[in-house]
């Protein structure tokens, strides 16, 4: 390994220890309540280490957002093997929820937690995060040209399927679902996805 090589490894390896901690900072903390230098003594290093990598905190906060969605977008692109747009759809939502339940702490991050949101409007990069909902309002979109969904205003439709999925997979994160064995948890997700497209869905006229 040549000096350049070594030195991006070396890079590298200072990132994933500023965004590990800062991750865990910002879950345990809050967004707020943490500073670079509560960041720097986490990896006991100087706040200065940290500014050569990450201009201020929002900017971490990016970065870690930005890893969530690529991993999002990327597990999504699995739906588009189906080629029947309810089951597409249907799909969607699976994909949806079972990143959200395998990745807790990136959901946490990306659609949970408080954070710098006029930055975020302001960041040409955000739209990493933009791309995934403009890939669901496609799919709706696709769903709805085929006759057997109502048709209606496109951001309406994707919203109101996006609120359902977040309002799910928030609602177990947060663990607010122990009204429900744990062993009866997955059907009542189940059904409920079903419930909702069974309701939305009609007869093509």
């Amino acid at each position: 390994m040549g000096i350049a090589e070594r030195r991006e490894a070396g890079k590298k390896r200072m990132q994933s220890l500023i965004l590990g901690a800062a991750m865990k900072l910002f879950l345990e903390k809050g967004f707020d309540n943490v500073s670079i230098r509560r960041i720097a003594e986490k990896i006991e290093y100087s706040p200065a280490t940290i500014y050569l990598y990450y201009k201020d905190k929002s900017d971490i906060l990016f970065a870690l957002q930005a890893m969530g969605f690529e991993k999002f977008y990327t597990e999504q692109q699995a739906i588009l093997s189906e080629k029947d747009m309810w089951k597409r759809l249907r799909k969607h939502a699976k994909v949806y929820l079972s990143f959200a339940l395998k990745n807790p702490e990136y959901y946490d991050l990306m659609f949970i937690m408080r954070g710098p949101v006029k930055k975020m409007k302001e960041k040409k990069e955000w739209e990493i995060g933009r791309r995934s909902y403009e890939f669901l309002k496609k799919n709706v979109k696709e769903y709805m040209d085929t006759g057997y969904l109502k048709k209606t205003n496109l951001d309406v439709a994707a919203f109101a399927f996006w609120s359902l999925t977040h309002g799910i997979a928030s609602l177990v994160i947060r663990d607010r679902c122990i009204m429900f064995p744990d062993n009866h948890l997955n059907a009542i997700i189940e059904g409920s996805l079903d419930f909702v497209m069974e309701s939305i869905a009609k007869k093509k006229q």
